[in-house]
C-alpha cells in the first residue's frame, strides 16, 4: 500500500513540474501563476487524480494479479525447466552408462557364446569318440562271433567229412562179424554208464 502512495506522489510531482515547463513555454511576459492557469491546472490535476483513482479501484487488483500471476508463471516455468534439465542430465548419464556397458555386455555375450560353442564341440567330439569305440567293439564282437560260427561250421563239416571217410574206411576194412561186435560193445558201454 505504501508503494502505491509513493507512486502517486512521484506521478503528481512529475505532472506539476511538467505543467510548469509547459506554462513557461508561452513566453516570459505571461504570469506564471495566474488565477486562470491555476484553476485550469487544478482541474487537470483533479481530472487526472480521479482517472488514476478509478483505474486503481477497478483495474488495480486485476493488473496486480496479472503481473503477480505472470511472475509466478515465469518462476514456475523456470523451476520446471530446471527440473527437466536435471532429469535430462540424469537420463543422459544413464544412456552414456548403458552405452559404456553395452560394449562390455557385447564382449560378455560373445565370450559366453564362444564358451558354449566350445562345450558343445567338446561334447560332440566326446560322443563321436564314444560312438566310434562302441562301433569298434561291436564290430570286433561281430567278427569274433562270425569267426567262431565259421569255425564251428567248418568243424561240423570236417566232422561230417571225417565220419563219412571213417565209415567208408571202416566199411571197407570191417567185416560183418566185426561190425556186430563193435555195436554190442558200444551198447554195453552205453547201458553200463
Amino acid at each position: 500500500m505504501k508503494r502505491t502512495y509513493v507512486f502517486f506522489a512521484v506521478l503528481l510531482t512529475a505532472l506539476a513540474v511538467s505543467s510548469v515547463a509547459f506554462a513557461n513555454e508561452g513566453g516570459a511576459h505571461h504570469a506564471l501563476f495566474t488565477a486562470a492557469n491555476l484553476k485550469d491546472y487544478g482541474l487537470r490535476l483533479l481530472n487526472f487524480a480521479i482517472f488514476a483513482w478509478l483505474l486503481y479501484k477497478f483495474a488495480g487488483a486485476k493488473v496486480k494479479d496479472f503481473f503477480v500471476g505472470r511472475r509466478d508463471g515465469i518462476k514456475h516455468d523456470l523451476d520446471d525447466l530446471q527440473a527437466r534439465q536435471v532429469e535430462a542430465e540424469k537420463k543422459l548419464k544413464e544412456v552414456e552408462t548403458s552405452i559404456a556397458n553395452m560394449a562390455q555386455e557385447k564382449k560378455q555375450i560373445l565370450d559366453d557364446a564362444k564358451a558354449q560353442g566350445e562345450a558343445i564341440k567338446a561334447a560332440i567330439i566326446e560322443k563321436a569318440k564314444h560312438d566310434a569305440a562302441a562301433l569298434t567293439e561291436q564290430a570286433r564282437r561281430t567278427a569274433s562271433n562270425e569267426a567262431q560260427a565259421a569255425v564251428k561250421t567248418i568243424r561240423a563239416e570236417m566232422a561230417d567229412m571225417v565220419i563219412a571217410a571213417a565209415e567208408k574206411i571202416v566199411a571197407e576194412k570191417l567185416s560183418a562179424q566185426d561190425h556186430d561186435k563193435l555195436v554190442d560193445d558200444y551198447l554195453t558201454k552205453v547201458v553200463l554208464n
